[in-house]
This record gives structure tokens, C-alpha cells and sequence, in this order.
């Protein structure tokens, strides 16, 4: 059988490079040599020596000046008489560096060839290989931080050129799919993803601060819960049984609840088998935290304090300026503690001039029927508190621009979340929830969590029988949480954040695929 080369090796360009690479190796040279340690960073050095007199090229040749190793990517090469200029780029940014005629280091170079130094990289790289340079410090007649260089190392010769520099990779899908020239080409989204990197730092070290212990669950399980999702299925072949990727973290970190840790959170991925939009994506990270003795007010507070102090740490100061979507106009959002808190009911009759109070289930059936896209047969078939949750999704969440705790859900929403202490709110059939709107888009969960094992009982038959009517994001009845509970959970709070989302906000990205190292794509044909 004959395996069909793929269209990249048909190119050009990949020709030409795969000759220079054969003709490297018959020079003796190692094109993949195994190491090399820099010493710094380009951007370290333009940090170290911002302001500084290093001396000019004449004192870098005579070896007077600053001397470091740098090791990049050659994204720019120029030749200019005696010398040549390029520019390295690594991790951190950019640097020039100047190949000079008298450039006689070439590490591997053998004794004696043809080729002279300063002529292998003129001929031999091309733009995107990644080489190792050793030289010394010193600055052009318009004073840019230049590398004399005095040794080169070829760390890796490519075989594909980098896109074009002068159309670039401008295609969203192509960018999104091959992050990795993305990553080259767009040193903002190198950028934003450091970003995520630190933002999730600062979630570990503030909760860590504040007693939290960080643990892990399983990711395949033998039945999901924790939210209303369709999960994905596999199947475990040493045990020949169902399996499901975890659509939350919620019921086992419960269950450690149950165990006795008092405070405990978990950073990890989730999966849900649904849709993909400009805030979604089936495979997304969350951040859940359980506080024994806690309730959802606590979650309020420790949400409010997080956020407040991410934007401190990133920004130094609550306000930021940020859009809706790209091409919106620019909102000031504040995020300063503490935020608005309001009922469903309440949100729907200030920004959607909605009074559900006045409003029978079939008047609120057919209002959403006409005003919205709704599935009309799904609407027929919900309860007043899922009617409820649907219009203020419909027609008050958009206005929600500044931090708001929408609180004292419907029961119907959730089968997890204990019903309101209050006798009269209880009555009316609500529950200890909020969830966090910023900028019209929910971040984040809350529950004053239900430990009464017979009404858990219940709401999960309840949901059970749902799924056998054909709701595939129904709950199933997990037997194993409830003995769990059973068996003593005490008052406990539980929140649960959307970390992409969060990421999403303080870069200012317009869509999750912008945080997202490797979103979920549709394959090249």
C-alpha cells in the first residue's frame, strides 16, 4: 500500500527547503541538534537595558560589551552590504541581531568548508527556522537594541514557510484550527493566553488564602449529573459498561463534603454535548468551590471579592472598558463589590417591563410563542417557574451590563438547590440560587445546596420521570449521591464559574474560541 503524500509536500516552497536541508546535512551539520540554553529573553533584554548605553557595534565586535545567548524563531532577514540584520522571536517578543561578514561561528560547521559563516545564513535559512545565537550587546545609529552576533546554532530547520507576512493569517477558522501559527504570526493572542495562565493563578492562590483546598474528581463516570446537559457517552472495554465524560465537578465534590472537607474547589475541564456559539464550546473549563456551614449569601460575597480582586490585580484598578460584542460600543463596567441583587421577577419588570405576577401561564405561553424562536411544543410543555426563567433569558439578561446577582430562582430550575428559608418566598415556590450576570452573559452558579436527602430524593424522581418523557438534559437519578447524602452533608454554599467566560471578559475577547488553545473545529476537508 502506497501512502499518498499529503498537498503541503507537493508545494514549492517545501521542496526547496527539504534541498537545503540535504545539503545541510552533507555539510556535517546537525539540524536538529538535541539543546541549547539561552541565557535571557528578547524582551528581558530590551527590559534590562531600556535606557542604558551598551556601546556601538565596533565595541560588540571587540567583545566589550554585554555579551548573552538568545535562541528564537527568524522571523526577519535583511542583507546589507557587509552585515545583514534580522530579528529573532521568541516566547517574550522580539529582537534584532546583526549577522556580520567577519561571522565565522557556525556551531558544526566543519573545519575548512566551502562555506563561510555569514554565507550558510544567507543560504542555508530561511524565515521560521529557529536558530541559538551568542554575541554582544549594542545599539544602531537610531539606538535599537541590536545582538552583534558572533556564534550561530542551527536549532531547527523548517520544512514550511510561515504565512505570508504581507496578507498574513487572517482567517479566523484557519487561525483557531492551527493555533500554533497563530501563536507565531499574533503575538496579542500569545499574549492572552498568559493572561488565562495568570488569571487562573490568582483564582488558586485567593482561594487557596482563604482555606480552600484544591482537589480532583473523575472525568469518566458512570453516570453525570451536577447540570441540565446532554453528556457524551463512550465505552469502558475492561469493565464492557456505559461510560460518561463529567458534564459539572458538583457531584463528587459533594461527596467529599459529606467526607468532611470543609472548604474545597477544583479547576477542570467539563463536557457537554450542545451547541457551539460565540460562548460556548462542548469541552469549557469551570471552577466549582463548595464551604461547609456556608450559603449561597457567602457565594455572593466570595464571587464579588474574586472579581473585584483579578480586575485589581490585572489592572490596578475595578473599571475597565469592554464591549458586548466586536464592533459594539464600549462599556465601563465596574466590578467593584458589592453588586446589585435581584429576583427573576424583579429583573424582568425594571429592564423588560415584563410583570410576571400578572401574567397566567397561558398568557406567558403564548407571549414567549409570539415574541420569540422558541420551540413552541417545549414551551406548551413547561411549568410557571421554567416560564418564568425563559422570558428573563429572552428579554432581561441582554440589559444586565453592570455585575448583577440574579437570586431566589424558580425551584423548577434546578433539582440540586435547597428552597428558600423564607416562608412566603418559599411558598411561591422559589430556591437559594443565583447565578451572575455581567455584560448580559451568566459567569457564574450558585446554590444554598440541598442536604434533605428525601426531598433530594423527590426532585431527582421528579427529573427522572422528565427523562423518560424525552428531556434529554434532564437529571438522572444517581442512587449513590443520595445514599451519600443520606449519610450527612452539611450547610454547605456551592459556586460554580464559567473560567473561559471569565478569561473572556478580562481580555476583552469577543468570542471563547479567542481563549481557547484548541476550540472545537469542524476538520479540514
Amino acid at each position: 500500500m502506497q501512502i499518498e503524500k499529503p498537498e503541503y509536500q507537493r508545494h514549492e516552497e517545501f521542496q526547496n527547503r527539504s534541498q537545503k536541508l540535504a545539503e545541510i546535512r552533507h555539510l556535517g551539520i546537525g539540524p536538529y541538534p538535541p539543546v541549547f540554553h539561552p541565557t535571557t529573553l528578547a524582551q528581558a533584554l530590551q527590559d534590562q537595558f531600556n535606557g542604558l548605553e551598551v556601546g556601538a557595534s565596533d565595541d560588540a565586535a571587540a567583545g566589550t560589551t554585554p555579551s548573552f545567548k538568545i535562541a528564537g524563531r527568524l522571523v526577519l532577514f535583511r542583507s546589507m552590504g557587509k552585515n545583514a540584520f534580522g530579528q529573532i522571536q521568541d516566547e517574550s517578543g522580539r529582537i534584532q541581531v546583526m549577522f556580520n561578514r567577519d561571522l565565522t561561528g557556525v556551531e558544526g560547521l566543519k573545519e575548512g568548508s566551502e562555506i563561510t559563516s555569514i554565507k550558510f545564513v544567507e543560504k542555508k535559512l530561511d524565515l521560521g527556522d529557529l536558530i541559538g545565537l551568542e554575541g554582544h550587546l549594542f545599539r544602531t545609529h537610531v539606538g535599537e537594541l541590536t545582538l552583534f552576533v558572533k556564534k550561530v546554532m542551527l536549532l531547527c530547520k523548517t520544512l514550511l514557510p510561515l504565512p505570508d507576512k504581507h496578507s498574513g493569517l487572517v482567517d479566523k477558522g484557519v487561525r483557531y484550527r492551527k493555533r500554533w501559527l497563530d501563536l507565531i504570526t499574533h503575538p496579542d493572542v500569545m499574549q492572552t493566553f498568559k493572561l488565562r495562565s495568570r488569571i487562573f493563578g490568582f483564582i488558586r492562590k485567593y482561594l487557596t488564602e482563604h482555606g480552600y483546598q484544591e482537589v480532583e474528581t473523575p472525568i469518566l463516570q458512570n453516570i453525570y449529573g451536577g447540570a441540565e446537559a446532554r453528556p457524551f457517552v463512550t465505552h469502558l472495554n475492561a469493565l464492557d459498561q456505559q461510560m460518561y465524560l463529567r458534564i459539572a465537578l458538583e457531584i463528587s465534590l459533594k461527596k467529599l463534603i459529606v467526607g468532611g472537607f470543609q472548604r474545597i474547589f477544583e479547576i477542570g475541564k467539563v463536557f457537554r454535548n450542545e451547541g457551539l456559539d460565540r460562548t460556548h464550546n462542548p469541552e469549557f473549563t469551570m471552577l466549582e468551590a463548595y464551604a461547609a456551614f456556608t450559603d449561597y449569601n457567602d457565594m455572593m460575597v466570595l464571587t464579588e471579592n474574586l472579581f473585584e480582586g483579578i480586575a485589581l490585580d490585572l489592572f490596578g484598578t475595578t473599571e475597565f472598558k469592554v464591549a458586548v460584542e466586536e464592533g459594539a460600543p464600549e462599556y465601563t463596567v465596574d466590578l467593584k463589590a458589592p453588586w446589585k441583587r435581584m429576583s427573576m421577577e424583579d429583573a424582568l419588570r425594571i429592564y423588560a417591563e415584563i410583570d410576571v405576577s400578572q401574567l397566567s401561564e397561558t398568557e406567558m405561553r403564548q407571549y414567549l410563542i409570539e415574541k420569540t424562536k422558541l420551540d413552541p411544543q417545549e414551551i406548551k410543555r413547561a411549568p410557571r417557574g421554567i416560564l418564568i426563567a425563559k422570558l428573563f433569558g429572552e428579554f432581561a439578561e441582554k440589559h444586565l451590563i453592570q455585575p448583577h446577582h440574579i437570586i431566589d430562582h424558580p425551584i423548577e430550575t434546578t433539582p440540586l438547590c435547597k428552597p428558600h428559608r423564607d416562608p412566603k418566598l418559599r411558598e411561591q415556590g422559589l430556591v437559594e440560587r443565583f447565578e451572575t450576570f455581567i455584560l448580559g452573559h451568566e459567569f457564574c452558579n450558585s446554590y444554598t445546596e440541598l442536604n434533605d436527602p428525601e426531598l433530594q430524593r423527590k426532585l431527582l424522581e421528579e427529573q427522572s420521570l422528565k427523562r423518560e418523557a424525552g428531556d434529554e438534559e434532564a437529571h438522572p437519578l444517581d442512587e449513590e449521591f443520595i445514599e451519600a447524602i443520606c449519610q450527612g452533608m452539611p450547610p454547605t454554599g456551592g459556586l460554580g464559574i464559567g473560567l473561559d467566560r471569565l478569561v473572556m471578559l478580562f481580555t476583552k475577547a469577543y468570542s471563547i474560541r479567542d481563549v481557547l488553545f484548541f476550540p472545537l473545529m469542524r476538520p479540514e476537508e
